[in-house]
């Protein structure tokens, strides 16, 4: 079985309109299989295709390169020598156009299989694929959630202040000390398992923060009272799961060299301090500032997690068979946008893996919970917008498009040309969602929390 990404996630060309066909199976559990045929002639046309731009590459005593027949290189290597190039050129000429053709509601990437490629012959291939489920909605208008207090305290603002405190701070190198919790040690470093180096283990001025459990088991434990200039012998194990299957559940010893600690000096709080970083002339001024702004984010977060109990409660009274097609790419989703968030941060998913001991395999079963309850949302958010006849205009669209350029800087105009019809009815499906959202919170109950068992009878102690 071959794989190739969904159709928003490839490079998708089309040279002419191509005369195939589609056939569609449904299958058990909201899956499909298409069944495509392209005429034999655009076979050999994707064939004679692949040899133009492979041949400058093959060589055959007593041709020049770029000058061997087609025939020749296929009596040589076999006439399937460019089978697997054209197959992919095909598959992603005609995929998308299947999609079309189908009419079914596609929301898996396919998994594909070449069921014929031969001279002359039509080239036949299937994609299964995962279609949309059907959802049968429960209650979802008077949705009771949860009340929840946004009032700010003076602790939470010092403890705003004291995190600002500590982004303005300087990194000083430390000569007086050992390493401790909360430094950053330079290291270099080499693993070695049964005394052999092992690939991937070994650093050279890594900054290794103290506490972000970043290195493998206790590793970053074993620094702390170490000093600048110490080599250090760091013993940790691998788990039992680890990516590597000759590494997992085997002990190792890394070298270690630290070459520099750096520590970080905090400014004094004064309004000094609030002048550098803020535009007030005061603490007191910047303190209020603080507060305000814990407001509007403890509101937004109330917002927000209400969204999310009232949907969830939407969930849990609605039906749904998901197919685990479906389930599986939004896990690989999931984890490709995780990989590009900690790419922002220097690091590589590859090192990543190395020194938390997760495999992809692992990361994928982290977020399933969460890449189940975002299907589960999305459907039964769409489905509420369908019943109550939900429609998203011109207007909607544009008022939109305004916010998103605003906020990349762009002109409105400039950003529709680079948006295809594609971006579009994604844009429109997701404010069609936006608004199921709104109406379903306009229409809820709020109850208050219930009090804990702790809490009852610190008041019972208040009033005694």
């Amino acid at each position: 079985m071959q794989r190739i990404k969904s159709v928003h996630g490839i490079d998708i060309y089309k040279e002419e309109t191509i005369k195939m066909s589609v056939q569609v199976e449904n299958l058990e559990k909201n899956m499909a299989k298409l069944t495509i045929e392209v005429p034999a002639e655009e076979l050999e046309k994707a064939i004679e295709s692949v040899y133009q731009k492979q041949k400058k590459q093959i060589s055959v005593p007593g041709f020049r390169k770029g000058k061997v027949p087609r025939a020749m290189i296929e009596k040589m290597y076999g006439a399937g020598v460019f089978y697997e190039d054209a197959a992919n050129t095909l598959m992603q000429q005609n995929y998308p156009s299947a999609v079309d053709e189908s009419g079914i509601d596609i929301v898996s990437r396919p998994t594909v299989d070449v069921v014929q490629i031969e001279k002359g012959k039509p080239f036949i291939f299937t994609a299964e694929v995962a279609v949309k489920p059907e959802v049968t909605l429960g209650k979802y208008m008077g949705v009771t959630v949860t009340k929840i207090d946004t009032a700010v305290t003076d602790e939470e603002v010092d403890a705003a202040l004291e995190q600002e405190r500590n982004n303005n701070a300087r990194t000083v190198t430390v000569t007086d000390r050992p390493v401790a919790e909360g430094d950053t040690a330079v290291i270099d470093f080499e693993g070695f398992v049964d005394g052999v180096a092992f690939e991937g283990g070994k650093g050279e001025n890594h900054p290794l923060e103290i506490g972000s459990h970043t290195f493998i088991d206790t590793f970053e434990e074993q620094l702390v009272g170490k000093n600048a200039g110490d080599e250090v012998e760091v013993n940790v194990t691998f788990p039992e799961q680890y990516q590597a299957a000759d590494l997992a559940g085997k002990p190792a010893t890394f070298k270690v060299k630290i070459n520099e600690i750096k520590a970080k000096e905090l400014p004094e709080l004064d309004d000094e301090f609030a002048q550098d970083v803020s535009e007030f002339d005061t603490l007191a001024e910047y303190k209020e500032s603080l507060k305000k702004n814990l407001e509007e984010k403890k509101e937004n977060e109330a917002k927000r997690t209400k969204e999310d109990e009232a949907v969830q409660k939407i969930i849990d009274k609605s039906k749904m068979d998901l197919p685990e097609a479906m389930i599986d790419t939004q896990c690989e989703t999931m984890v490709e946008e995780f990989a590009q968030r900690i790419a922002q941060s220097g690091l590589s998913m590859d090192q990543y893996l190395q020194f938390s001991g997760l495999t992809i395999d692992g990361l994928k079963d982290q977020v399933r919970p969460e890449a189940i309850s975002r299907i589960q949302g999305s459907l039964v958010l769409e489905q509420i917008a369908k019943e109550e006849n939900i429609e998203v205009t011109d207007e909607d669209v544009n008022a939109e498009i305004e916010k998103m350029a605003a906020n990349y800087g762009m002109e409105a105009d400039k950003l529709k040309e680079y948006m295809g019809d594609a971006e579009k009815d994604s844009m429109k499906k997701e404010l069609a969602i936006t608004k199921a959202v709104d109406l379903v919170m306009a229409n809820v109950k709020e109850r208050a929390k219930a009090k804990s068992k702790k809490e009852k009878e610190a008041e019972a102690a208040a009033e005694a």
